[in-house]
């Protein structure tokens, strides 16, 4: 693991435990906060800019991420991806994957595009969901780092 490293594989996970959405944006913050890339409050502001806007993004993807007033909690740009087998209601839409997002420097919004990408694809999508393990997860991410 390197500073530049936005994915680690550590924080890919392919079977996420999360049953709710609040579960599954303290499942992804937790994440990012055990990659050492942000403080425990950021996850709490995650839950904050839930609250006021759904971070739901359309073909089974939310990307939960802090609040502006939260970015002194960063420490360095990272991302969590968690697969869910069952999908989770997130405010009425079912998502199967939750990525935590922490970026400094407006980095996090090059990051988001790549995801968008990738998500934008329904054939991506299912070779996301059809992975058998987070090593192949992995490797379908890749592109994140680049």
């Amino acid at each position: 693991m390197t500073d530049t490293t936005i994915l680690d594989r550590a924080n890919v996970v392919a079977a996420g435990s999360a049953a709710t959405r609040e579960d599954a944006i303290r499942e992804a913050g937790a994440l990012l906060v055990a990659a050492g890339a942000v403080e425990p409050g950021y996850v709490d502001s995650m839950q904050e800019r839930e609250n006021t806007v759904s971070t739901f993004m359309g073909n089974g993807l939310a990307i939960p991420h802090g609040t502006n007033e939260s970015k002194d909690e960063i420490k360095r740009s990272a991302l969590s991806f968690i697969r869910y087998s069952s999908p989770l209601d997130w405010g009425g839409e079912e998502v199967r994957f939750v990525v935590g997002i922490a970026g400094q420097n407006n980095e996090h919004l090059e990051i988001l595009s790549k995801i968008a990408i990738l998500f934008s694809e329904e054939d991506d999508v299912q070779k996301l969901l059809d992975a058998p393990d987070a090593d192949a997860l992995y490797a379908l991410l890749g592109d994140v780092n680049e």
